[in-house]
C-alpha cells in the first residue's frame, strides 16, 4: 500500500522551527481562483472597478487603489517598482492601494520580464495612468463643488480644494470622475520630483511579508483540485528520437498511474516540449521513482558527436582566421602593417547554466478545449502562443496565471515546461503538474552560449593602442528559433558590449565567425556581455601591465575624454546614447570607494577593476581578493558603481547589484557546462558550482550616482564586470594571468 502524507515545505518548516503547533499558512491558488475563465485572459479587479481609467489601473468607491502588475517577479521587486510609479503620480495612498498580478493578455503590451527593461519601457505608461486618473479625480471634485480645476488638488488619496478647505477622497469621486472626458497626453501633468513620496525612495515590496512568513505562491506550490503529478525521461543527446521504452517496471511503482509519451519537437525548437517519456502519478515522489524505473533507448541525433573539448578547439581556430566585420573604423590592417609593437590574446567562456533555485514549474487543466495554467513564467504571453500551438487550439483559450519566481534570470521566458504539463493534461484528462528535478533543469536547460574570443592591438611608445582588432565565434541565439541555418551572431548580440566599443582608439576592427548550436541556446542575466567584457576588459589590463601604468589611470585613458558615440539613428539610441563621460564617472567613483590608490598589491592579495556599459546602465566595479598558497580565492570586499540614470527603488538596485556580484563571481570561478557524446555532463550543484557562503564576496558596498537621465537597467548590468575585475585581481595578486572561465583549477 501507498500512504503518502502531503508534507509541503512550508508545513515542514513550521514544524521544525516551531515549538508546537505554529504551521505558516500558504494560499496555494490566487484569489480569483483557479478555475473561473473570463473571457481572453480573465478579467482583472482592476477591469471590475467602479472605475477603470486605465488597463492598469481601477478605483473602488471604497477608496481602494488596484494597480495591475503586469511584469513577473523573481526577486527584482518589479511588482512593486512599477506600481509604485502609478501610485506616486497619482498620489495614492499606499497603505490603500492594492497590487493584482496581470494574467497573461496582449492588452499590457509585452509582459517578457527581460532584457532589464521594464522600468524604462513602461515607467512613462505607468506615470501617465497615474497623472491621467489625477487630473480626472480633480476635475470631477471640481465639477461637483463648481469651482475652477486648477483650484484642486490631489494630495494623499483625496482632492483639496485650498480656498475652502472642502475634501473629497478617491472614493467618494470614483464614480464622477468616470464621467469625465480622458484628458489628451499633452494635456497631463506630472509631479515635479520634488513632490515625489515613493520614486526613489527605499521602500518594502508587497511580496515581502508573504514570502517571509511562507504565504507567497510560487511555480512549485500551484496546485489544481484532482490534479496528478509527472517526471519526465527526455533524451540526454538535444534532439534524439524515442526508439522504445519499456515502462512494466514503471507502473509496479506504488503510486504510478500510467505513461505517456511526448512527441519530439518539429525544427526549429524554439519554445517546444522536448519531447520523451513521462511517468504519471499520485505524487512526486512516485512519480520520480517510476522514471527511475523506465527502460528507454533512443535513436542519435546528429548532435552526438558533440564534444566540448574539441569544439573549444574548433572555436579558437575559427578566431584566429579573418571573419566577417560587423564594425570598422580607420584602417587596422594598415596600422599593424606598420611593424610595431603588438599584444594578443584569446579568450574563453563555457557554456552556462541559469540554475534558478526553484526549477521550472508549471500545473496546467486541458478541459474542453481551453487551458488554465499556474505556471512561475517570466513570459506568460509567451505561455499562451506555445501552449496554444502544442494543442492546436486559440491562444485566446491559454488563460496563463503568474506565480512568484524562485529566480529566472532569463530561463522562465521559456515556457517549454508549461507546453509539457498541457499536452500531458490533454492527455490524461485531468490537471497535472510537472516540475523539473535539479537534475532535469542543469541537464535540459537553454545555456548560454560558449564563446571564444580573440584581441590583437598595435600599441605606441606609451603602451596605448593605435589599432584594436577582436574576433568571436558563438552559437547564436538566433538557432533556437531558425535552426541550424543560424551560425553567426546576431545584431543585438554583437550590440552587447563588441561592436560598441567605448575606448578612443582611431582604428578598431570587431569581427564575427560562424558557430554551429549543439545544444538549446537561450538567454541567461546579461547574455553576451558576459563573454564580451570578459574578454575587452582583461585585455585593457594587460595593456596596461605591459606598459607598466596603473590599470584605473590607463583605462580611463583609452576611454579618452567625455563624448557620446553614435550607436545609430533609432528612438532609443537617442534617447540612451553611450556617454563616455558617464562612463568614466562610475570608474572613478568605484576607484576612489574601494580605496584603490592606498591599497597597493601584496603577495596573494590585490585589486582589480572592470566596468562596461549595458542595458544602458554605465557599471564599474572594483574587487578584492585573496588567493593562498593552495589557489582558493576569496573576495573580501566589492565596490561596485553604477549610474542607471533616475532610480525608481533604490534598495532594490542595490540589492540586484549585490546580487549580480555573487551570480559574476559564480561564473568566474566556478560555472561551466561541458558535454561529451552529445549528452551534459553536469547534474546538479555538486559538479555545476554557485558560489557558495565562503565563497561569495564577503562585503558588497554598491554606490548609486544621482541622475536625472532616462531609467535604464538593473538586473543585468552588474554581471559583466564581476568575471574580468576578479580575474584582473588574481593576476595582481599571483601574476597567473586567467584567459579563460571558469578560474577553477588554474590556480591550483
Amino acid at each position: 500500500m501507498n500512504s503518502i502524507d502531503l508534507v509541503t515545505r512550508r508545513t515542514f518548516l513550521g514544524s521544525v522551527f516551531s515549538a508546537g503547533a505554529f504551521v505558516l499558512g500558504a494560499r496555494l491558488l490566487p484569489a480569483h481562483g483557479a478555475g473561473a475563465f473570463a473571457g481572453t485572459a480573465g478579467a482583472s479587479g482592476a477591469d471590475n472597478a467602479a472605475w477603470h481609467p486605465s488597463v492598469y489601473l481601477g478605483i473602488e468607491t471604497d477608496g481602494t487603489v488596484i494597480i495591475v502588475a503586469h511584469r513577473s517577479e523573481m526577486g527584482t521587486g518589479i511588482r512593486t517598482g512599477l506600481p509604485m510609479i502609478v501610485a506616486d503620480e497619482l498620489d495614492a495612498d499606499w497603505a490603500r492601494v492594492k497590487v493584482e498580478q496581470a494574467l497573461g493578455d496582449v492588452k499590457y503590451g509585452s509582459q517578457n520580464t527581460d532584457g532589464s527593461c521594464s522600468i524604462r519601457d513602461f515607467g512613462d505608461a505607468m506615470r501617465d495612468a497615474g497623472a491621467t486618473a489625477r487630473m480626472m479625480l480633480e476635475r470631477a471634485a471640481a465639477a461637483k463643488w463648481g469651482v475652477p480645476a486648477e483650484e484642486c488638488k490631489a494630495q494623499n488619496h483625496q482632492v483639496v480644494h485650498a480656498s475652502s478647505k472642502r475634501k473629497l477622497g478617491y472614493g467618494e469621486l470614483a464614480s464622477l470622475a468616470a464621467q469625465q472626458p480622458v484628458p489628451k497626453k499633452e494635456e497631463l501633468k506630472y509631479k515635479p520630483a520634488s513632490e515625489y513620496r515613493y520614486i526613489g525612495k527605499d521602500f518594502p515590496t508587497v511580496d515581502r511579508d508573504d514570502i517571509c512568513a511562507g504565504r507567497g505562491t510560487f511555480g512549485i506550490d500551484a496546485r489544481m483540485p484532482g490534479m496528478v503529478y509527472a517526471s519526465i525521461e527526455r533524451s540526454p543527446v538535444f534532439g534524439g528520437k524515442l526508439k522504445s521504452f519499456d515502462d512494466q517496471e514503471a507502473k509496479k511503482v506504488p503510486g504510478v498511474q500510467q505513461t505517456v509519451v511526448i512527441p519530439g519537437f518539429k525544427p526549429p525548437h524554439a519554445f517546444q516540449a522536448l519531447g520523451g517519456v513521462a511517468v504519471i502519478a499520485d505524487n512526486t515522489w512516485s512519480a520520480m521513482k517510476g522514471r527511475e524505473a523506465l527502460k528507454v533507448e533512443w535513436d542519435a541525433s546528429d548532435h552526438a558527436s558533440y564534444d566540448s573539448a574539441a569544439y573549444k578547439k574548433a572555436l579558437s581556430e575559427t578566431v584566429r582566421k579573418p571573419q566577417k566585420a560587423a564594425r570598422n573604423i580607420g584602417d587596422v590592417d594598415a596600422e599593424f602593417a606598420k611593424g610595431g609593437k603588438t599584444h594578443e590574446a584569446e579568450y574563453y567562456v563555457p557554456h552556462l547554466s541559469h540554475a534558478p533555485m526553484e526549477p521550472p514549474a508549471a500545473v496546467v487543466e486541458f478541459k474542453d478545449g481551453k487551458v488554465v495554467a499556474y505556471a512561475a513564467t517570466q513570459n506568460p504571453q509567451a505561455v499562451q502562443d506555445t501552449v496554444a500551438a502544442a494543442l492546436g487550439i486559440d491562444k485566446k483559450n491559454v488563460e496563463c496565471h503568474v506565480t512568484l519566481l524562485g529566480g529566472g534570470f532569463g530561463r522562465k521566458s521559456k515556457p517549454d515546461y508549461v507546453a509539457e504539463a498541457a499536452i500531458l493534461s490533454k492527455a490524461v484528462g485531468k490537471p497535472v503538474k510537472v516540475a523539473w528535478s535539479r537534475e532535469d533543469d542543469i541537464r535540459f536547460d537553454y545555456y548560454h552560449t560558449v564563446s571564444a574570443m580573440y584581441v590583437k592591438a598595435a600599441l605606441d611608445e606609451k603602451g596605448k593602442p593605435t589599432a584594436w582588432l577582436q574576433r568571436c565565434a558563438f552559437p547564436t541565439i538566433a538557432s533556437t528559433f531558425a535552426g541550424p541555418v543560424a551560425k553567426t551572431a546576431q545584431g543585438f548580440e554583437l550590440d552587447m558590449g563588441w561592436t560598441n566599443l567605448p575606448f578612443a582608439i582611431p582604428n578598431h576592427r570587431a569581427e564575427n565567425g560562424p558557430a554551429e548550436s549543439h545544444v538549446r541556446i537561450g538567454w541567461l542575466r546579461s547574455v553576451a556581455n558576459i563573454q564580451h567584457a570578459f574578454a575587452i576588459y582583461s585585455f585593457v589590463d594587460e595593456l596596461a601591465h605591459l606598459a607598466k601604468r596603473d590599470p584605473v589611470e590607463y583605462l580611463l585613458d583609452v576611454l579618452g575624454q567625455p563624448r557620446k558615440i553614435d550607436l545609430g539613428s533609432s528612438p532609443l539610441a537617442a534617447k540612451y546614447p553611450l556617454d563616455t563621460g558617464r562612463l568614466r564617472n562610475v570608474i572613478e567613483l568605484a576607484a576612489e570607494r574601494s580605496g584603490w590608490a592606498k591599497k597597493k598589491p601584496a603577495k596573494g592579495r590585490a585589486l582589480g577593476i572592470a566596468a562596461h556599459w549595458s542595458f544602458y546602465t554605465y557599471v564599474a566595479a572594483v574587487v578584492e581578493v585573496e588567493v593562498d598558497d593552495n589557489g582558493k580565492v576569496r573576495i573580501p570586499r566589492v565596490d561596485i558603481a553604477l549610474d542607471a540614470g533616475r532610480v525608481i527603488s533604490p534598495d532594490r538596485v542595490k540589492a540586484q547589484f549585490e546580487g549580480a556580484a555573487v551570480f559574476g563571481t559564480g561564473i568566474a570561478l566556478m560555472n561551466e557546462i561541458t558535454a561529451s557524446a552529445g549528452a551534459i555532463e553536469q547534474s546538479n550543484f555538486h559538479n555545476y558550482r554557485v558560489a557558495r557562503m565562503d565563497e561569495a564576496p564577503m562585503e558588497t558596498r554598491v554606490h548609486i550616482v544621482q541622475s536625472d537621465a532616462p531609467p535604464a537597467g538593473v538586473g543585468e548590468p552588474g554581471v559583466p564586470p564581476m568575471a574580468p575585475a576578479i580575474c584582473n585581481a588574481i593576476f595582481a595578486a599571483t601574476g597567473k594571468r586567467i584567459r579563460e572561465l571558469p578560474v577553477k583549477k588554474q590556480l591550483a
